[in-house]
């Protein structure tokens, strides 16, 4: 490929030209699903395709009304895909907002385009923080080093030099450099290794996994089981309507409709919820990670501080004019062009030499801590943390400035001189004086971190800068346990990371590899633990944490692997995004237990019945209005509600010890009144109906379990069920195939057995749930 003019870059001709032959770059992987994949996997699934052949069956019994059952599953579906698409178009408008540019050379002039439009032979200019958008080869450079660690795993900073190549997925650690695109689109690296230009996490859902888990169980039961049902039901008496219909009621409990429905959709409307906060969700399964988070590991600067920093004095040495020490740190910072937050600081205070015009440079490196350039005369100088620069002690003097400095929070940087080329460690630097730059406590950071701390979420700083200084600003924020810190310049290949995590809550001079390796070690204590960033120096810990939270201000590598990225770059925002991840799984949990009462009971009963004379006691149309109305309208109420209690795990230990209680009392009634049944000679319609009123007591005996604590809204919902059930079993009851309760020779049955379900189904839930089931090991 021909080399682009390196003043000039692409003219307007060219790249329309590049367009036009379709050498441009894809769009970036939209985070949502399609209209048409939402429509589809909500219609197209396993349980719809169940349901069609059920009501196929049943329309050649000719008893159409049974039919009823496929008009709920189509309103659930409906509703669901209805609200996906809501929070996918809510979404997706935020992600096109939060989309990042890239900054190109074309008709000698710097233009941010997004990265779709990026041709073949562009001119790129990337700084430090930039995530490289695609391959192409290095036109110019001041230094710049490149973490491949997306693509090989190997976490370590390679320097390049005009030449050589850089690979879509990889972000810059140091320098500057202009690139130019030799290949774009389907055609990059990454997206031949189906990386899709970015370098995803794997998130795993605990919640999503376990209802895959039971899915994955009843495909397995459903379809055998029912076709054993039919057949002894045909042996048995040969009467082909009754066997289908109470064989497809059998199935149809079976499923726990609405379930997978409801979590997606739950899932989906919590992220348009935080979409709605300026949060911008990557993966739908990291909110539930962020509802279990134990542990938020915070980077100092944009979270306790604002970020703003500026200079607030200077120091030279013994010897150095103040003028000296100023012009020498604005020659490294002007010299390599920084624009973090540190040299513009620098900027913002001093002007431009207009003499020293470096020869070389080295530029800031997270695990370096200082940055130089060359100039005349062979000399360098350097800026950066002292003890970095410095191998051996400074004067006392200068000692007891920068601990006075730390222990009031203000950071301080070192200037040096060197003679000869920069290199690592540096050869005999020469002292010239101290510059202090302050931040400031974000105005609402101690509220912010006083609420996590009553939700018993630790916090735990983990920052680059002097661990005293951390621990002054942490002090000031009031985070609990602000005294603990500790250096880990200091640390050694002996130390043990657990038991730093466990005796320290302060992390000071801290470098990439060490946050990801704090992170890793909170993890292996069992805490599920999020990290906050904005800089490629916590590019490592986001990808390693359960849950990376990103400011959108900050370097574009970091907000490309965060599973959340703060559009505002305000860290208060994340107490809504807490109660939110905690609100959406504590209610699917709670209401899970609703849904799989019916799968449960459905299983063991048609497991007894295939070995009983009798036919299992219940047809569609019968079950259709209790699922309705006790278990589908009001777990999509439920959702809604907040809760935000910790979310611990052990979901299937939750939901067995409500539902499983449920299931077996559903049994035990079916089967006392299928031996009445066969005692009193009762009609098969009347066994039904009273099968079905004591299925709809016990699911609203668990209804009221899961509604607690009680609140108006509650109430009400609760009251408008229960005026529902009566007027289905009461005034419309043959519209449903259930006989008429208004005689007293049944209510001598039912009433008795209607009021002993709820202290049945409570003492089942106490011995059997939480002295059994509870101690069960489910994963």
């Amino acid at each position: 490929m021909d080399e682009t003019n390196l003043q000039t870059g692409l003219d307007d001709k060219a790249v329309q030209q590049r367009l036009d032959a379709g050498q441009h770059n894809l769009p970036l992987a939209p985070l949502t699903r399609s209209i048409s994949q939402i429509i589809q996997q909500n219609t197209f699934t396993l349980f719809n395709f169940v349901n069609l052949a059920l009501g196929a069956l049943i329309v050649t019994t000719g008893s159409y009304k049974n039919l009823l059952f496929l008009g709920v599953a189509v309103v659930n579906t409906a509703i669901g895909t209805f609200q996906e698409i809501r929070a996918k178009r809510r979404i997706d408008h935020l992600s096109l907002i939060a989309a990042a540019k890239t900054t190109v050379l074309r008709n000698g002039q710097e233009t941010s385009i997004d990265q779709e439009s990026i041709v073949l032979g562009d001119l790129i200019l990337l700084k430090r923080g930039d995530q490289i958008p695609v391959d192409g080869s290095v036109r110019a450079t001041n230094g710049v080093e490149v973490d491949e660690s997306p693509l090989t795993g190997e976490a370590r900073p390679i320097t390049k030099q005009v030449g050589d190549q850089l690979l879509s997925g990889s972000f810059i650690l140091a320098g500057q450099v202009t690139m130019q695109a030799t290949a774009v689109g389907e055609n990059t690296f990454t997206s031949k290794l189906a990386l899709e230009a970015k370098a995803e996490k794997t998130n795993s859902s605990q919640l999503l996994a376990t209802i895959n888990r039971i899915i994955r169980v009843l495909t397995y039961v459903l379809i055998p089981l029912g076709i054993a049902l039919f057949a002894v039901s045909m042996w048995r008496r040969g009467v082909y309507n009754r066997a289908i219909l109470t064989t497809s009621a059998a199935m149809i409990g079976m499923i726990p409709e609405g379930l997978v429905l409801l979590t997606n959709v739950a899932l989906a409307v919590s992220a348009r919820n935080l979409a709605a906060r300026r949060v911008l969700v990557r993966a739908l399964p990291a909110i539930e990670a962020l509802a279990r988070v134990d542990v938020i590991a915070l980077d100092k600067t944009g979270t306790i501080t604002s970020g703003k920093l500026k200079v607030s004095r200077a120091l030279p040495a013994d010897g150095v004019s103040e003028a000296d020490l100023t012009q020498a740190a604005a020659t490294v910072i002007y010299g390599l062009n920084d624009d973090n937050e540190t040299a513009l600081a620098i900027k913002g205070a001093y002007t431009q030499p207009s003499q020293q015009q470096p020869i070389a440079t080295m530029p800031f490196s997270s695990a370096r801590k200082w940055s130089g350039v060359t100039i005349a005369d062979n000399q360098s100088y350097v800026v950066g943390a002292p003890e970095f620069i410095f191998a051996k002690p400074l004067p006392a003097p200068i000692q007891q400035e920068i601990k006075q400095a730390a222990e009031t929070g203000i950071r301080v940087i070192a200037v040096a001189q060197v003679s000869g080329a920069l290199q690592q460690p540096l050869t005999n630097p020469t002292f010239i004086g101290l510059i202090f730059i302050t931040d400031e406590i974000r105005h609402n950071a101690i509220d912010t971190f006083s609420f996590f701390e009553r939700q018993g979420v630790q916090l735990k700083v983990i920052s680059g800068d002097n661990p005293v200084t951390v621990a002054n600003i942490a002090k000031q924020a009031h985070l609990t346990g602000a005294d603990a810190y500790f250096d880990m310049s200091t640390v050694t290949d002996a130390t043990d990371f657990h038991d730093l995590v466990k005796q320290y809550n302060v992390f000071g001079r801290v470098t990439p590899d060490q946050k990801k390796s704090l992170i890793s070690a909170y993890q292996d204590l069992d805490h599920t633990v999020a990290m906050t960033g904005d800089g490629v120096n916590d590019v490592l810990a986001l990808r390693q944490s359960d849950c990376g939270i990103a400011m959108a201000s900050g370097a574009e590598a970091a907000s490309s692997i965060a599973d959340f990225v703060l559009l505002d770059s305000n860290f208060d925002a994340m107490t809504g995004v807490l109660n939110e991840g905690r609100r959406v799984i504590n209610n699917i949990e709670r209401v899970s237990a609703m849904y799989l009462v019916k799968t449960m009971y459905s299983v063991m009963l048609a497991i007894i019945f295939l070995f009983m004379a009798s036919d299992f006691p219940i047809v569609p149309i019968n079950l259709t209005p209790v699922s309705a109305i006790a278990v589908a309208v009001p777990s999509f109420f439920l959702t809604l509600e907040p809760n935000f209690r910790r979310v611990t795990g052990q979901f299937m230990q939750k939901v067995m010890t409500v539902a499983a209680p449920a299931a077996i009392a559903v049994v035990i009634y079916t089967l006392v009144l299928t031996w009445l049944q066969a005692w009193l000679h009762m009609p098969f319609e009347t066994t039904s109906t009273l099968v079905v009123l004591l299925i709809a007591a016990v699911s609203f005996n668990v209804l009221l379990f899961v509604s607690q604590p009680f609140n108006r809204n509650k109430i009400f919902m609760l009251s408008l069920v229960l005026v529902a059930l009566f007027i289905v079993f009461f005034v419309i009851n043959g519209v449903f195939s259930l006989v008429s309760l208004w005689s007293w020779y049944l209510m001598i049955f039912y009433v008795p057995l209607l009021i002993s379900t709820l202290p049945v189904y409570f003492l089942l839930q106490e011995f059997l749930g939480k002295r059994v089931l509870a101690r069960i090991n489910w994963r």
